[in-house]
């Protein structure tokens, strides 16, 4: 079970993931194979104590920059670091490949390298968010902008597996993300595609509100890669800001410090509940195979988590999961499509 992780990827690599490698490794007895520049590897590697550990090294001579574009990354760095995670697991060398890169060029080589499940016409990021109740898997978060009903129904089937088999959900609530919770409410792709999930197996609750997401309303939320990238990065600058607004009203009097004294177990508790590192990484879902895509600017803490969840979930089999449970729900789809078409003369 060896994580293949893409070192040179991040806002600041090597030396966050070289860092968060033997983390993983130490804490949680993982094997890691760091992917890049060889040099630059073994320099970082020997600023720390790694005896006993099993971190390996492939040597990758291209990187792939943040602006760099998708297709870019594809045709033109074949030896790329991100590639070459997942030519690890396409070998059978790794079960699961990490970066914390180039999103798109992640998603890209994960399609190139490792392809979609059979009948999947696009991938999602999915990502947890904590709620009330636990956690919600959002998904798509920005893998795919533009999309079909067919794409967000694939989503939906997507989700609900991965919160069965990953998230140990024996019913899976699903819901679509719209602007109120009315059938008559969203635009001409949510009602589609609200019309199709009713007629699937899935334990589909109909549309739900943003405010819905954190009061953990259903288990899987569902929207297209545009809004759900705006509800993540709208949450993490939210949080961001509670929290400075939050040290600003405390340090204004002597009353609140004492307050804030009284309180500050809980609230240490409550940020490490919302803190994206002890998430560490977001499921690559719909290619035939493991990829976890990482924050940019991760830190040493959200690579450690992410390798850990890598390694889950490369036990649980999701993928196999999905091709049939898309199997199942496929004449949902045919039926809606039926009712739409003209009659044949």
């Amino acid at each position: 079970m060896r994580i293949a992780v893409d070192a040179m990827g991040g806002d600041n690599a090597p030396a966050v993931e070289v860092e968060g490698t033997v983390a993983a490794c130490r804490e949680f007895g993982l094997s890691v194979t760091l992917v890049g520049d060889r040099a630059r590897l073994e320099a970082e590697l020997a600023k720390h104590s790694v005896s006993g550990l099993d971190i390996e090294i492939f040597h990758a001579s291209e990187v792939v920059g943040m602006h760099d574009s998708a297709s870019d990354a594809i045709r033109k760095k074949h030896d790329s670091s991100v590639r070459q995670a997942f030519e690890l697991v396409k070998a059978g060398k790794a079960c699961a490949a990490l970066s914390a890169g180039n999103s798109g060029a992640t998603m890209a080589s994960g399609m190139f390298v490792l392809k979609r499940i059979k009948g999947i016409e696009r991938p999602a990021i999915a990502q947890l968010f904590p709620t009330q109740k636990g956690q919600t898997l959002v998904l798509d978060i920005g893998g795919t902008v533009d999309c079909k009903p067919l794409h967000l129904v694939q989503f939906a089937i997507m989700g609900e597996v991965y919160a069965r088999y990953a998230m140990g959900i024996l019913s899976p609530k699903v819901g679509l993300l719209s602007n109120g919770e009315e059938d008559s409410k969203g635009n001409e792709l949510t009602r589609e595609t609200n019309a199709i999930l009713r007629q699937t197996s899935l334990n589909y609750c109909g549309y739900i509100e943003g405010r819905d997401i954190f009061a953990g309303a259903v288990d899987v939320v569902v929207c297209d890669g545009f809004v759900g990238n705006v509800v993540l990065k709208l949450s993490e600058g939210l949080l961001e800001s509670a929290g400075s607004m939050l040290k600003k009203e405390i340090v204004k009097s002597w009353i609140s410090k004492i307050g804030y004294l009284l309180v500050r177990s809980a609230i240490n508790r409550f940020r490490k509940i919302v803190d994206y590192a002890e998430y560490g990484g977001a499921p690559l879902l719909g290619i035939n195979g493991v990829g976890m895509i990482c924050h940019g600017g991760s830190n040493v803490k959200a690579i450690k988590n992410a390798i850990r969840f890598a390694h889950e979930y490369s036990k649980n089999g999701v993928s196999e999961h999905v091709a049939e449970k898309l199997s199942e729900n496929n004449s949902a789809f045919i039926r809606r499509e039926s009712q739409l078409s003209p009659p044949v003369k």
